[in-house]
Protein backbone atom coordinates (compact mmCIF):
# COMPACT_ATOMS: atom_id res chain seq x y z
CA UNK A 1 0.00 0.00 0.00
CA UNK A 2 1.37 3.40 -1.31
CA UNK A 3 0.14 6.52 0.58
CA UNK A 4 0.99 9.82 -1.55
CA UNK A 5 4.28 7.99 -2.44
CA UNK A 6 5.73 7.77 -5.73
CA UNK A 7 5.82 4.08 -5.78
CA UNK A 8 6.04 2.39 -9.25
CA UNK A 9 5.60 -1.18 -10.60
CA UNK A 10 6.78 -2.33 -14.23
CA UNK A 11 4.20 -3.06 -16.45
CA UNK A 12 3.15 -6.56 -16.35
CA UNK A 13 -0.07 -6.23 -18.89
CA UNK A 14 -1.42 -4.19 -21.50
CA UNK A 15 -5.19 -1.93 -20.72
CA UNK A 16 -7.81 -4.65 -20.30
CA UNK A 17 -5.51 -7.58 -21.11
CA UNK A 18 -5.83 -10.95 -18.71
CA UNK A 19 -3.55 -11.56 -15.91
CA UNK A 20 -2.75 -14.70 -14.32
CA UNK A 21 -4.75 -16.07 -11.58
CA UNK A 22 -1.59 -15.83 -9.32
CA UNK A 23 -0.72 -12.88 -7.81
CA UNK A 24 2.36 -11.03 -9.45
CA UNK A 25 5.26 -10.89 -7.82
CA UNK A 26 6.12 -7.49 -6.51
CA UNK A 27 8.78 -5.44 -8.51
CA UNK A 28 11.57 -3.64 -7.88
CA UNK A 29 10.75 0.20 -6.88
CA UNK A 30 11.41 3.42 -8.91
CA UNK A 31 13.77 5.54 -8.16
CA UNK A 32 12.12 8.30 -5.83
CA UNK A 33 11.39 11.64 -8.29
CA UNK A 34 10.37 14.01 -5.66
CA UNK A 35 13.49 15.99 -5.06
CA UNK A 36 11.66 19.02 -5.43
CA UNK A 37 8.44 20.51 -3.59
CA UNK A 38 5.75 18.60 -4.75
CA UNK A 39 3.09 21.00 -6.73
CA UNK A 40 -0.08 19.46 -4.77
CA UNK A 41 1.54 20.70 -1.62
CA UNK A 42 0.76 24.44 -1.98
CA UNK A 43 -2.70 25.95 -3.06
CA UNK A 44 -2.15 27.37 -6.58
CA UNK A 45 -3.13 30.49 -7.25
CA UNK A 46 -6.89 31.30 -8.12
CA UNK A 47 -8.16 30.28 -11.14
CA UNK A 48 -9.91 33.32 -13.21
CA UNK A 49 -13.12 33.39 -12.59
CA UNK A 50 -15.55 31.96 -15.09
CA UNK A 51 -17.16 33.84 -17.99
CA UNK A 52 -20.56 32.65 -19.41
CA UNK A 53 -18.74 33.15 -23.33
CA UNK A 54 -16.11 30.51 -22.03
CA UNK A 55 -18.83 28.11 -22.18
CA UNK A 56 -19.94 28.59 -26.19
CA UNK A 57 -17.65 25.93 -27.42
CA UNK A 58 -18.96 23.65 -25.29
CA UNK A 59 -22.86 24.13 -25.63
CA UNK A 60 -22.88 26.59 -28.04
CA UNK A 61 -24.31 30.23 -28.55
CA UNK A 62 -27.34 29.61 -28.28
CA UNK A 63 -27.87 27.98 -24.63
CA UNK A 64 -25.37 31.50 -23.43
CA UNK A 65 -28.33 33.31 -24.94
CA UNK A 66 -31.11 31.78 -23.34
CA UNK A 67 -29.36 32.28 -19.97
CA UNK A 68 -29.18 35.89 -20.72
CA UNK A 69 -32.81 36.29 -21.61
CA UNK A 70 -33.77 34.38 -18.78
CA UNK A 71 -31.79 36.50 -16.55
CA UNK A 72 -33.40 39.77 -17.88
CA UNK A 73 -35.68 40.48 -15.40
CA UNK A 74 -33.80 39.56 -12.52
CA UNK A 75 -31.14 42.62 -12.87
CA UNK A 76 -30.68 43.92 -9.68
CA UNK A 77 -32.71 41.06 -7.63
CA UNK A 78 -29.98 40.03 -4.67
CA UNK A 79 -29.80 36.50 -4.07
CA UNK A 80 -27.70 34.66 -0.82
CA UNK A 81 -26.61 31.45 -0.83
CA UNK A 82 -25.92 29.95 2.56
CA UNK A 83 -23.94 26.44 2.99
CA UNK A 84 -21.84 24.51 5.81
CA UNK A 85 -18.07 24.68 4.10
CA UNK A 86 -16.16 26.70 1.73
CA UNK A 87 -13.78 24.05 0.78
CA UNK A 88 -14.49 20.06 0.28
CA UNK A 89 -17.34 18.45 -1.30
CA UNK A 90 -19.38 18.63 -4.27
CA UNK A 91 -21.85 21.77 -2.83
CA UNK A 92 -18.80 23.90 -2.23
CA UNK A 93 -17.54 23.25 -5.53
CA UNK A 94 -21.04 24.14 -7.67
CA UNK A 95 -21.48 27.05 -5.35
CA UNK A 96 -17.49 28.14 -6.26
CA UNK A 97 -18.74 28.47 -10.06
CA UNK A 98 -22.13 29.13 -9.70
CA UNK A 99 -22.14 32.00 -7.74
CA UNK A 100 -19.11 34.64 -10.32
CA UNK A 101 -21.40 33.80 -13.21
CA UNK A 102 -24.96 34.91 -11.57
CA UNK A 103 -23.36 37.66 -10.70
CA UNK A 104 -22.14 38.35 -14.61
CA UNK A 105 -25.69 38.15 -15.29
CA UNK A 106 -26.14 41.62 -12.64
CA UNK A 107 -28.22 39.36 -10.66
CA UNK A 108 -25.98 40.43 -7.05
CA UNK A 109 -25.31 36.83 -5.22
CA UNK A 110 -23.76 36.17 -2.56
CA UNK A 111 -22.37 33.15 -0.70
CA UNK A 112 -22.21 32.73 3.23
CA UNK A 113 -20.91 30.00 4.98
CA UNK A 114 -21.89 29.00 8.77
CA UNK A 115 -19.41 28.31 11.33
CA UNK A 116 -19.47 26.12 14.47
CA UNK A 117 -17.12 24.02 16.98
CA UNK A 118 -16.54 20.82 16.44
CA UNK A 119 -19.33 19.33 18.54
CA UNK A 120 -22.00 21.18 15.93
CA UNK A 121 -20.15 19.48 12.74
CA UNK A 122 -19.75 15.91 14.90
CA UNK A 123 -23.55 16.40 15.33
CA UNK A 124 -24.04 17.26 11.52
CA UNK A 125 -22.36 14.72 10.39
CA UNK A 126 -24.40 12.54 12.90
CA UNK A 127 -27.33 14.10 11.50
CA UNK A 128 -25.89 13.29 7.71
CA UNK A 129 -25.57 10.01 8.86
CA UNK A 130 -29.44 9.34 9.84
CA UNK A 131 -31.28 11.20 7.15
CA UNK A 132 -29.51 8.85 4.96
CA UNK A 133 -31.27 6.06 7.00
CA UNK A 134 -28.69 5.34 9.73
CA UNK A 135 -29.54 4.19 13.31
CA UNK A 136 -29.85 7.92 15.51
CA UNK A 137 -31.04 8.61 19.59
CA UNK A 138 -32.07 12.22 19.12
CA UNK A 139 -31.20 13.44 22.67
CA UNK A 140 -31.98 17.34 24.17
CA UNK A 141 -28.93 18.06 24.38
CA UNK A 142 -28.51 17.44 20.38
CA UNK A 143 -31.52 19.79 19.29
CA UNK A 144 -30.11 22.24 21.82
CA UNK A 145 -26.63 22.23 20.56
CA UNK A 146 -27.84 22.43 17.00
CA UNK A 147 -30.66 25.36 17.63
CA UNK A 148 -27.99 27.45 19.62
CA UNK A 149 -25.53 27.29 16.84
CA UNK A 150 -28.19 27.89 14.31
CA UNK A 151 -28.99 31.17 16.52
CA UNK A 152 -25.08 31.80 16.82
CA UNK A 153 -25.54 31.77 12.68
CA UNK A 154 -28.34 34.09 12.43
CA UNK A 155 -27.23 36.87 14.40
CA UNK A 156 -24.12 36.55 12.59
CA UNK A 157 -25.71 36.93 9.20
CA UNK A 158 -28.23 39.53 7.57
CA UNK A 159 -30.96 38.58 5.25
CA UNK A 160 -31.55 41.58 3.23
CA UNK A 161 -31.84 39.86 -0.04
CA UNK A 162 -34.82 39.30 -2.11
CA UNK A 163 -33.91 35.62 -2.61
CA UNK A 164 -32.15 33.31 0.24
CA UNK A 165 -31.07 29.56 -0.83
CA UNK A 166 -30.19 27.51 2.37
CA UNK A 167 -27.84 24.36 1.17
CA UNK A 168 -28.97 20.84 3.40
CA UNK A 169 -29.63 20.53 6.71
CA UNK A 170 -26.81 21.97 8.86
CA UNK A 171 -28.18 25.37 8.42
CA UNK A 172 -32.11 24.57 7.79
CA UNK A 173 -33.07 25.87 11.38
CA UNK A 174 -31.71 29.87 9.14
CA UNK A 175 -35.60 29.91 8.38
CA UNK A 176 -36.45 31.18 11.83
CA UNK A 177 -34.99 34.63 10.49
CA UNK A 178 -37.32 34.78 7.62
CA UNK A 179 -40.11 36.72 10.43
CA UNK A 180 -37.35 39.79 9.88
CA UNK A 181 -37.11 39.75 6.13
CA UNK A 182 -39.21 39.59 3.42
CA UNK A 183 -37.18 37.25 1.14
CA UNK A 184 -38.41 34.37 -0.83
CA UNK A 185 -37.24 31.37 0.96
CA UNK A 186 -35.93 28.03 -1.29
CA UNK A 187 -34.45 25.02 0.90
CA UNK A 188 -32.04 23.10 -1.46
CA UNK A 189 -31.57 19.01 -0.27
CA UNK A 190 -28.37 17.16 -2.03
CA UNK A 191 -28.89 14.14 0.03
CA UNK A 192 -31.11 11.06 -0.21
CA UNK A 193 -34.23 11.96 2.29
CA UNK A 194 -36.26 8.58 0.78
CA UNK A 195 -35.61 6.68 4.42
CA UNK A 196 -34.47 8.95 6.94
CA UNK A 197 -34.34 8.51 10.48
CA UNK A 198 -38.07 8.93 11.33
CA UNK A 199 -37.01 10.76 15.02
CA UNK A 200 -34.47 13.39 13.07
CA UNK A 201 -36.61 14.05 10.01
CA UNK A 202 -39.70 14.90 12.74
CA UNK A 203 -37.36 17.40 14.45
CA UNK A 204 -36.15 19.12 11.43
CA UNK A 205 -39.52 18.65 8.82
CA UNK A 206 -41.11 21.99 11.26
CA UNK A 207 -38.38 23.71 9.77
CA UNK A 208 -38.20 22.54 6.07
CA UNK A 209 -42.00 23.09 5.78
CA UNK A 210 -41.73 27.17 6.42
CA UNK A 211 -39.79 27.67 3.32
CA UNK A 212 -41.25 28.30 0.06
CA UNK A 213 -39.98 25.18 -2.30
CA UNK A 214 -37.84 22.66 -1.04
CA UNK A 215 -35.27 21.24 -3.96
CA UNK A 216 -33.86 17.85 -4.23
CA UNK A 217 -31.06 15.91 -6.56
CA UNK A 218 -34.09 13.26 -7.34
CA UNK A 219 -37.67 12.12 -7.30
CA UNK A 220 -36.58 9.26 -5.20
CA UNK A 221 -35.56 11.64 -2.26
CA UNK A 222 -38.49 13.80 -1.82
CA UNK A 223 -40.81 14.02 1.13
CA UNK A 224 -44.37 14.65 1.49
CA UNK A 225 -44.80 18.18 2.24
CA UNK A 226 -47.22 21.15 2.11
CA UNK A 227 -44.28 23.32 0.19
CA UNK A 228 -44.11 22.93 -3.71
CA UNK A 229 -41.15 20.76 -4.49
CA UNK A 230 -38.85 20.61 -7.87
CA UNK A 231 -36.09 18.35 -9.24
CA UNK A 232 -32.62 19.88 -9.63
CA UNK A 233 -29.68 17.71 -10.90
CA UNK A 234 -26.71 18.71 -9.11
CA UNK A 235 -23.97 19.88 -12.12
CA UNK A 236 -20.04 20.27 -12.96
CA UNK A 237 -18.27 22.80 -14.84
CA UNK A 238 -16.76 21.35 -18.07
CA UNK A 239 -14.22 24.05 -18.09
CA UNK A 240 -13.22 23.58 -14.26
CA UNK A 241 -9.54 22.97 -12.96
CA UNK A 242 -11.15 19.34 -12.12
CA UNK A 243 -13.13 19.10 -15.70
CA UNK A 244 -11.13 20.47 -18.43
CA UNK A 245 -9.21 19.11 -21.07
CA UNK A 246 -5.63 18.40 -20.27
CA UNK A 247 -2.96 17.59 -22.31
CA UNK A 248 -0.85 13.87 -22.16
CA UNK A 249 1.96 15.24 -20.51
CA UNK A 250 0.14 16.99 -17.62
CA UNK A 251 -1.52 13.60 -17.13
CA UNK A 252 1.80 11.68 -16.89
CA UNK A 253 3.53 14.17 -14.74
CA UNK A 254 1.10 13.75 -12.54
CA UNK A 255 1.09 9.76 -12.81
CA UNK A 256 4.71 10.09 -12.06
CA UNK A 257 4.03 11.95 -9.18
CA UNK A 258 1.79 9.48 -7.47
CA UNK A 259 3.79 6.42 -8.43
CA UNK A 260 0.89 5.35 -10.84
CA UNK A 261 2.19 3.12 -13.44
CA UNK A 262 -0.13 3.80 -16.61
CA UNK A 263 1.21 0.94 -18.53
CA UNK A 264 -0.94 -1.02 -16.75
CA UNK A 265 -4.92 -0.60 -16.14
CA UNK A 266 -5.99 1.65 -13.49
CA UNK A 267 -8.70 0.90 -11.51
CA UNK A 268 -9.68 4.87 -9.75
CA UNK A 269 -12.39 6.20 -6.84
CA UNK A 270 -12.13 9.57 -6.51
CA UNK A 271 -13.97 10.67 -3.16
CA UNK A 272 -13.77 11.82 0.50
CA UNK A 273 -13.09 8.93 3.17
CA UNK A 274 -16.22 8.73 4.05
CA UNK A 275 -17.54 5.62 5.42
CA UNK A 276 -20.46 5.97 3.17
CA UNK A 277 -18.63 6.15 0.27
CA UNK A 278 -16.96 2.85 1.17
CA UNK A 279 -13.22 2.70 0.20
CA UNK A 280 -12.90 -0.36 2.18
CA UNK A 281 -15.32 -2.30 -0.06
CA UNK A 282 -13.55 -0.42 -3.23
CA UNK A 283 -10.27 -2.14 -1.80
CA UNK A 284 -12.10 -5.44 -0.85
CA UNK A 285 -13.64 -5.64 -4.80
CA UNK A 286 -10.19 -4.57 -5.98
CA UNK A 287 -8.24 -7.65 -4.38
CA UNK A 288 -11.08 -10.14 -5.59
CA UNK A 289 -10.75 -8.15 -9.13
CA UNK A 290 -6.89 -8.87 -9.12
CA UNK A 291 -6.89 -12.16 -8.98
CA UNK A 292 -8.12 -12.42 -12.51
CA UNK A 293 -6.99 -9.51 -14.16
CA UNK A 294 -3.61 -7.44 -13.32
CA UNK A 295 -4.27 -3.55 -12.16
CA UNK A 296 -3.76 -0.69 -9.92
CA UNK A 297 -5.81 0.55 -7.66
CA UNK A 298 -6.32 4.78 -6.81
CA UNK A 299 -7.92 5.96 -3.91
CA UNK A 300 -7.93 10.18 -3.99
CA UNK A 301 -9.89 12.11 -1.23
CA UNK A 302 -9.38 13.68 1.19
CA UNK A 303 -11.46 15.59 3.46
CA UNK A 304 -14.31 18.81 4.40
CA UNK A 305 -14.23 20.89 6.93
CA UNK A 306 -17.58 19.74 7.97
CA UNK A 307 -16.83 16.14 8.40
CA UNK A 308 -14.87 15.01 11.34
CA UNK A 309 -14.68 11.33 10.41
CA UNK A 310 -12.36 11.36 7.57
CA UNK A 311 -9.00 10.71 9.77
CA UNK A 312 -10.75 7.50 11.41
CA UNK A 313 -11.74 6.16 8.02
CA UNK A 314 -8.46 7.24 6.40
CA UNK A 315 -6.87 4.84 8.71
CA UNK A 316 -9.71 1.89 8.09
CA UNK A 317 -8.52 1.84 4.75
CA UNK A 318 -4.90 2.06 5.29
CA UNK A 319 -5.60 -1.05 7.63
CA UNK A 320 -7.50 -2.91 4.74
CA UNK A 321 -4.77 -2.12 1.96
CA UNK A 322 -2.24 -3.03 4.18
CA UNK A 323 1.11 -3.23 2.46
CA UNK A 324 -0.12 -3.92 -0.86
CA UNK A 325 2.34 -2.20 -3.49
CA UNK A 326 -0.62 -1.88 -6.26
CA UNK A 327 -2.76 0.53 -3.99
CA UNK A 328 -2.14 3.69 -4.08
CA UNK A 329 -3.83 5.94 -1.02
CA UNK A 330 -3.78 9.85 -1.87
CA UNK A 331 -4.95 12.14 1.01
CA UNK A 332 -5.17 15.16 -0.88
CA UNK A 333 -5.91 19.01 0.17
CA UNK A 334 -8.83 20.61 -1.34
CA UNK A 335 -7.05 22.24 -4.10
CA UNK A 336 -6.05 19.61 -5.71
CA UNK A 337 -8.67 19.54 -8.62
CA UNK A 338 -6.39 19.74 -11.59
CA UNK A 339 -4.79 16.48 -10.17
CA UNK A 340 -7.96 14.81 -9.53
CA UNK A 341 -8.52 15.47 -13.16
CA UNK A 342 -5.58 13.90 -14.32
CA UNK A 343 -5.95 10.97 -12.19
CA UNK A 344 -9.57 10.57 -13.62
CA UNK A 345 -8.12 11.15 -17.39
CA UNK A 346 -5.58 8.30 -16.91
CA UNK A 347 -8.08 5.88 -15.33
CA UNK A 348 -8.97 2.67 -16.99
CA UNK A 349 -12.17 2.21 -14.80
CA UNK A 350 -13.67 4.90 -12.38
CA UNK A 351 -15.78 3.15 -9.61
CA UNK A 352 -18.04 4.74 -6.94
CA UNK A 353 -18.99 1.97 -4.64
CA UNK A 354 -21.01 4.25 -2.18
CA UNK A 355 -23.28 2.97 0.17
CA UNK A 356 -25.67 5.80 0.47
CA UNK A 357 -24.97 9.01 -1.77
CA UNK A 358 -26.32 12.15 -2.42
CA UNK A 359 -25.60 12.30 -6.37
CA UNK A 360 -22.24 11.32 -7.00
CA UNK A 361 -20.54 14.00 -9.00
CA UNK A 362 -17.08 11.65 -9.13
CA UNK A 363 -19.33 9.81 -11.02
CA UNK A 364 -20.71 12.98 -13.21
CA UNK A 365 -16.97 14.01 -13.98
CA UNK A 366 -16.07 10.26 -14.64
CA UNK A 367 -18.63 10.51 -16.99
CA UNK A 368 -18.07 13.67 -18.85
CA UNK A 369 -13.98 12.24 -19.33
CA UNK A 370 -15.62 9.40 -21.37
CA UNK A 371 -14.54 6.41 -18.64
CA UNK A 372 -16.30 3.44 -18.17
CA UNK A 373 -17.83 3.68 -15.11
CA UNK A 374 -18.86 1.33 -12.05
CA UNK A 375 -20.89 2.40 -9.36
CA UNK A 376 -23.40 1.61 -6.83
CA UNK A 377 -27.26 1.91 -6.97
CA UNK A 378 -27.84 4.39 -4.41
CA UNK A 379 -28.89 7.64 -4.36
CA UNK A 380 -28.87 9.82 -7.48
CA UNK A 381 -26.38 7.49 -9.12
CA UNK A 382 -29.14 5.51 -11.17
CA UNK A 383 -29.87 9.26 -12.86
CA UNK A 384 -26.49 8.95 -14.20
CA UNK A 385 -25.62 5.18 -14.91
CA UNK A 386 -28.11 3.83 -17.03
CA UNK A 387 -27.06 -0.05 -16.61
CA UNK A 388 -24.89 -1.14 -19.26
CA UNK A 389 -26.00 1.89 -21.14
CA UNK A 390 -24.04 4.92 -19.63
CA UNK A 391 -22.40 2.65 -16.94
CA UNK A 392 -22.32 -0.40 -14.90
CA UNK A 393 -24.35 -0.39 -11.33
CA UNK A 394 -23.81 -2.62 -8.87
CA UNK A 395 -25.06 -3.72 -5.24
CA UNK A 396 -22.09 -5.55 -3.69
CA UNK A 397 -18.22 -6.08 -3.09
CA UNK A 398 -18.37 -9.23 -5.07
CA UNK A 399 -20.30 -7.75 -7.92
CA UNK A 400 -18.37 -4.62 -8.03
CA UNK A 401 -15.06 -6.69 -8.37
CA UNK A 402 -16.95 -8.65 -11.54
CA UNK A 403 -17.62 -5.56 -13.08
CA UNK A 404 -14.02 -4.37 -13.20
CA UNK A 405 -12.97 -7.44 -14.28
CA UNK A 406 -15.58 -7.68 -17.15
CA UNK A 407 -14.59 -4.12 -17.59
CA UNK A 408 -10.80 -4.40 -18.24
CA UNK A 409 -11.03 -7.76 -19.93
CA UNK A 410 -14.04 -5.90 -22.73
CA UNK A 411 -12.16 -3.00 -23.72
CA UNK A 412 -14.71 -2.55 -26.66
CA UNK A 413 -17.44 -2.49 -24.33
CA UNK A 414 -15.52 -0.18 -21.99
CA UNK A 415 -15.08 2.43 -24.84
CA UNK A 416 -18.56 2.49 -25.32
CA UNK A 417 -20.10 2.93 -22.62
CA UNK A 418 -17.68 5.97 -21.74
CA UNK A 419 -18.64 7.37 -25.02
CA UNK A 420 -22.35 7.15 -24.39
CA UNK A 421 -21.59 8.55 -20.41
CA UNK A 422 -20.48 11.62 -21.92
CA UNK A 423 -23.02 12.63 -23.78
CA UNK A 424 -25.62 11.44 -21.23
CA UNK A 425 -23.63 14.15 -19.36
CA UNK A 426 -23.93 16.79 -21.66
CA UNK A 427 -27.18 16.89 -21.95
CA UNK A 428 -28.05 16.91 -18.17
CA UNK A 429 -25.74 17.39 -15.80
CA UNK A 430 -23.39 20.41 -16.78
CA UNK A 431 -23.04 23.92 -14.70
CA UNK A 432 -25.22 26.02 -17.61
CA UNK A 433 -28.15 23.60 -17.64
CA UNK A 434 -28.23 24.16 -13.94
CA UNK A 435 -27.97 27.61 -14.15
CA UNK A 436 -31.33 27.59 -16.25
CA UNK A 437 -32.88 26.26 -13.62
CA UNK A 438 -31.65 28.30 -10.82
CA UNK A 439 -33.33 31.30 -13.21
CA UNK A 440 -36.29 29.68 -13.84
CA UNK A 441 -37.27 29.01 -10.13
CA UNK A 442 -36.06 32.20 -9.25
CA UNK A 443 -38.77 34.19 -11.74
CA UNK A 444 -41.10 31.64 -10.35
CA UNK A 445 -40.57 32.74 -6.64
CA UNK A 446 -40.31 35.80 -6.63
CA UNK A 447 -43.34 36.28 -8.89
CA UNK A 448 -45.44 34.25 -6.12
CA UNK A 449 -43.97 36.95 -3.74
CA UNK A 450 -44.78 39.78 -5.69
CA UNK A 451 -41.00 40.76 -5.69
CA UNK A 452 -41.42 40.69 -9.67
CA UNK A 453 -44.12 41.70 -11.68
Amino acid sequence: MQTAKPQNQAATAQDGASAPASAPTEPPLLPDRRKTRRTWETPPAPAPQPRLDHYQGVVGEAEIAELRFLARDLKGKTIKMVNSTAVGGGVAEMLNRLVPLINELEVPTHWDVITGGNDFFELTKAFHNALHGGAYELTRQAQEIFLMYDEQNRQRMSFTEDMIVIHDPQPAALIRARADCDASWAWRCHIDLSNPNPQLWGFLRPFIEQYDAAIFSSSSFTRQLPIPQYLFYPCIDPISEKNKELDDATVQKVCDEFGVDRSRPIVTQVSRFDRLKDPVGVVQAFKLARKYVDCQLVLAGGGASDDPEGTIVLKEVKEAAGSDPDIIILDLPPWCALEINALQRASTVVVQKSIREGFGLTVTEALWKSKPTIAAAVGGIPNQIIHKLTGMLVHSVEGCAYQIRYLLTHPELARQLGKNGHEHVKENFLMTTNMRRWLLLFRILLTKRGILP
